[in-house]
């Protein structure tokens, strides 16, 4: 969320935020129910304080004046009709002003790429060498079914369209990764959480995945019931990532400025419904509905310098954590109008995948100011007192299963092996292969 009065003193940039990013939305609109909401709330700001004069004006009277307090009572009653009527029309403009203000874009930085899709994104580095095989190469698929690691046809019977099974030591590797990626954040000073899953729509449009991505998001059916025995009236969601959960944690707080950067860290369980990418990926686990991922998020004070500074440090931590596991990668300078509504700046992180014969996502990286910690009221309080909005970025750690097809394919062997990747060995046994032999 912007400052409306940022958005009056910066309109054009706003619309042009609003065009790069194609996001639809009437910033004219917006400006205009602003207008009125003030407008509304001068009249009743006024009236309010007629009335209090009025009842005070009542109360000094003294008994034998019946006929001025008559007329008195009859103005009060005629200000709390008016009152009434004002009132109820703020509120109803009030809350089409609330709600398209969920829909003004941050402003770009200067280093987005302007674009009109992910073709658009920038190639800023490599790493790695890609692998050559001299032996037909097999996809993530066949590696998982002929080693016994996944089973994509039970696993579509019992959960549906994209469901899965992992098995015996893709389910370490799958751990494995998680815990590596784990523990290297919390060598880095990052405080780990195992945060809610099941979150209220607040958290959600806290981290801007509402209204953008409501699609994106389950919605429990049957959210359960209070102590009283009353069943929940708020919804509840199932978070696509850990980022709404831990960032919420922070929500209506004023933090102080010597405890900033605030770094945290997530291991959650995450769905995501997939509607936008319908008839994409459909064969194996790159896009799924459920999977578990090690979130990173850093609040820190509102300076973008400061902010900048920590996008870069948790992308080199993704970067480190994929040259530990030895995997060809490439960064993103992510577009415009592949960024989202609430991102400043933002990387992806694409690893090499050999079936695919390219680099698919695996991290996201991304800067936002203050555009969620407006909507959260995440404030600090810096050394003169003074209280402001704090800066949020956040970004992918690692994801699994979806990186296991880059573990997988890349360390393939001729005899149909897969070789693990020296830094997880020791929580797979120290065992150095994958192979068909299970004992």
């Amino acid at each position: 969320m912007l400052d409306i009065k940022f958005i009056k003193q910066n309109t054009e940039k706003v619309k042009m935020a609003a065009k790069v990013k194609h996001v639809n939305v009437d910033i004219d609109l917006l400006l205009k129910l602003n207008d009125e909401r003030v407008n509304l709330l001068v009249k009743i700001e006024k009236l309010r304080a007629e009335k209090n004069e009025t009842a005070e004006s009542i109360n000094k009277l003294s008994n034998d004046k019946k006929d001025e307090r008559e007329k008195l009572v009859s103005k009060g009653k005629g200000i709390k009709e008016e009152l009434s009527v004002l009132e109820g029309q703020h509120r109803e403009v009030d809350k089409k002003f609330q709600e398209l203000m969920l829909f003004a874009p941050n402003i770009p930085s200067v280093e987005s790429p302007i674009g009109d899709s992910d073709q658009d994104n920038v190639e800023v580095k490599q790493w790695g060498n890609i692998p050559h095989f001299d032996f037909p190469l097999k996809n993530h698929v066949e590696l998982g079914e002929n080693l016994d690691l996944l089973d994509l046809e039970i696993g579509s019977k019992v959960a549906g369209y994209r469901g899965y099974y992992l098995k015996n030591e893709a389910v370490l590797l799958h751990f494995a990764v998680l815990s590596y990626a784990l523990n290297k954040l919390m060598q880095k000073c990052f405080t780990p959480f195992v945060p809610p899953t099941l979150v209220n729509e607040f958290a959600l449009v806290g981290s801007g995945h509402f209204p953008f991505g409501k699609d994106e998001i389950y919605q429990i059916a049957n959210p359960g019931k209070l102590e009283s025995g009353q069943a929940t009236v708020s919804p509840v969601y199932l978070a696509g990532t850990a980022e709404p959960s831990l960032l919420a944690y922070y929500s209506d707080k004023v933090l102080d400025e010597k405890d900033l950067p605030i770094k945290a860290c997530g291991q959650s369980q995450c769905y995501r419904s997939e509607i936008g990418s319908y008839g994409k990926d459909t064969k194996g686990i790159y896009r799924i509905h459920e999977f578990m991922k090690v979130e990173q998020v850093v609040i820190c004070k509102d300076d973008i310098e400061e902010s900048n500074k920590w996008l870069e440090k948790m992308r080199g931590i993704s970067e480190e954590i994929l040259e530990d596991l030895g995997l060809p990668y490439r960064v993103l300078n992510i577009c415009t109008a592949d960024m989202g509504a609430g991102k400043y700046k933002m990387y992806d992180i694409e690893t090499w995948m050999p079936a695919r014969n390219s680099y698919g996502e695996t991290h996201s990286d991304s800067n936002l100011t203050d555009w969620q910690t407006r909507r959260l009221n995440i404030k600090y309080a810096d050394e003169k007192g003074e209280k402001k909005y704090a800066y949020a970025l956040n970004n992918t750690a690692i994801a699994s299963p979806r990186i296991l097809i880059a573990i997988l394919e890349n360390y393939q062997q001729k005899d149909g092996s897969i070789k693990i990747p020296e830094v997880l060995r020791p929580y797979l046994n120290n065992k150095s292969f994958i192979t068909k032999d299970k004992k």
